[in-house]
C-alpha cells in the first residue's frame, strides 16, 4: 500500500526546534535568546490594530466568504504599489491574494506541476518549498550556491531537462539573507522564458531589501507575466503574521488556474486580514520605512560585531533581511550543536541541516541566525554567547 504523502517529507524545522525549548528553564541572568523563527512577535501598529477591530465591528463583509482570489481593493492597491515600486504597470487582474505566502506557493506549484515533475531549489532552501514540493509529488532539484551564497546561472541551466517546470529564487533571501543582483535576476529571467519553464520570485522580504528602489525589472519585461510569478507577504511587512496574507503576481490565466487550488483548500483569504493589508497599503508606509531602518540597523550590528566570533573560527556567509548565515568552526554538526546551545548557551537557532539536502555536509557547518526579533543589544548578547560557547 502507497505511504500517505505527508510520510514523504519532513517535520518542520519549526515545529521540531518548539519541541527543544518545551518544559526547559532558562537561568534569570541568561534568558533564551530565540533566533529560529523569521517572523515578529509584536503586534500590529495600534492604528491598524484599531482599523481592523473597526471593521469586525461595523463591516459585515469582513466575517463571510468572499472572493477566491481576494477582495478586488486590495487586489487594486497591491497592483498600483508593485507599479509604483517597480515601474511598470500590473494591473488587479494580475494579483491574486492568498492565504500567507506559503499557501501562494502551493499554489503556484499546483498550477505548473504533475506528479514526478521537477522544480529547481537553490541551496541552502527554504523548507517549506521542499516540503511543499515533497508533498505534491514534485522532484526539488538542489542547485547549490556558490561562495557569494548566490545561485549559477550556467549551474542551473545543466539541470533543466524535460521534466522541469520551474526555478525558484528568493530575495532577499531566506535563510542566508543574500540580495540577489538585478543582473542576475534577470540572467535568470532569460533562461526561464527561452526554456519555456517558470521564474518563480519570492520576495517575501522586499520591504527589508537594503537597495533603494527597484531590485529587478523583470516586470518592465514585455510578456513578464508569462514567465514571472511573483510573491509576497504582508506578514513581515505589518506584522500579520496570524492573519495569513499572501500574494501573487502573474497572467490573469494563470490564476484562473491557481483559483481551482484555492477554492478547494480555504475558499477565501482571511477577511480582516486583508482588510488590515488593505489599511496598511494606504496608511504604514512611513512606519514601514521606519521598520526598514531598524531592520537595516541591525544588518549593519551583525556585519560590525561579527569579529569576536570570526576570531574564533565562524564565517559570516551572508547577511540581509531579518537574517545571518554562519558557518561554525566547531567538528560536531550543527544539528548536534543546535540543542547544546538551547541548554548551555540559552540559544534557540536552526541549523544548516534543516536548510540542505541530507546528502550534502555544508549544512552540518552552517546555521541561520534570524534577527528581526532581537535589538542591537540582543545581538551583542548572542556573539557574546557564541564567542564563549564549546560543543
Amino acid at each position: 500500500m502507497p505511504l500517505p504523502r505527508t510520510s514523504a517529507t519532513f517535520v518542520s524545522p519549526i515545529v521540531e526546534s518548539r519541541r527543544w525549548v518545551d518544559g526547559a528553564t532558562f537561568p534569570a541572568d541568561r534568558p533564551l535568546l530565540n533566533v529560529s523563527q523569521a517572523a515578529p512577535v509584536d503586534p500590529p501598529p495600534a492604528p491598524l490594530c484599531a482599523a481592523i477591530a473597526q471593521a469586525a465591528q461595523e463591516d459585515p463583509s469582513a466575517h463571510l466568504y468572499g472572493p477566491v482570489l481576494g477582495r478586488p481593493e486590495l487586489r487594486a492597491a497591491l497592483a498600483a504599489q508593485i507599479s509604483d515600486h517597480y515601474a511598470t504597470e500590473v494591473t488587479a487582474q494580475q494579483i491574486g491574494i492568498t492565504s500567507g505566502c506559503n499557501q501562494a506557493f502551493a499554489a503556484t506549484i499546483a498550477s505548473l506541476c504533475g506528479e514526478g515533475d521537477e522544480v529547481i531549489l537553490p541551496t541552502p532552501w527554504y523548507f517549506n518549498h521542499k516540503m511543499w514540493l515533497d508533498l505534491a509529488g514534485v522532484s526539488a532539484v538542489p542547485l547549490p550556491v556558490g561562495e557569494d551564497m548566490l545561485p549559477g546561472l550556467e549551474a542551473a541551466r545543466a539541470l533543466i531537462t524535460d521534466r522541469t517546470r520551474a526555478i525558484v529564487l528568493v530575495t532577499p533571501n531566506n535563510p542566508t539573507g543574500a540580495e540577489y543582483p538585478e543582473r542576475l535576476m534577470q540572467a535568470f529571467y532569460d533562461l526561464a522564458r527561452q526554456q519555456g519553464i517558470a521564474l518563480i520570485a519570492d520576495e517575501t522580504y522586499r520591504d527589508f531589501d537594503s537597495r533603494a528602489g527597484a531590485p529587478h525589472g523583470l516586470f518592465q519585461q514585455v510578456g513578464w507575466q508569462d514567465t514571472l510569478i511573483h510573491l509576497y507577504s504582508f506578514s513581515k511587512a505589518y506584522r500579520l503574521t496570524g492573519h495569513r496574507v499572501g500574494a501573487i503576481a502573474t497572467s490573469a490565466a494563470r490564476l484562473g488556474e491557481m483559483e481551482k487550488f484555492l477554492d478547494t483548500v480555504t475558499i477565501c483569504p482571511n477577511q480582516l486580514g486583508q482588510i488590515g493589508a488593505h489599511w496598511g497599503i494606504g496608511n504604514l508606509q512611513g512606519w514601514l520605512a521606519g521598520e526598514r531602518r531598524e531592520i537595516l540597523d541591525r544588518r549593519s550590528a551583525i556585519e560590525a560585531g561579527f569579529s569576536p566570533l570570526a576570531e574564533r573560527g565562524w564565517k559570516l556567509l551572508g547577511c540581509g533581511a531579518y537574517f545571518a548565515y554562519v558557518e561554525h568552526p566547531f567538528a560536531t554538526s550543527s544539528d548536534e550543536i543546535a540543542r547544546l546551545l538551547v541548554s548551555e548557551a540559552s540559544v534557540l537557532a536552526l541549523p544548516g541541516t534543516m536548510f540542505q539536502p541530507t546528502d550534502d555536509p555544508a549544512g552540518q557547518r552552517q546555521f541561520r541566525i534570524a534577527f528581526a526579533n532581537i535589538g542591537t543589544d540582543g545581538i551583542g548578547e548572542l556573539f557574546r554567547r557564541l564567542a564563549a560557547f564549546q560543543p
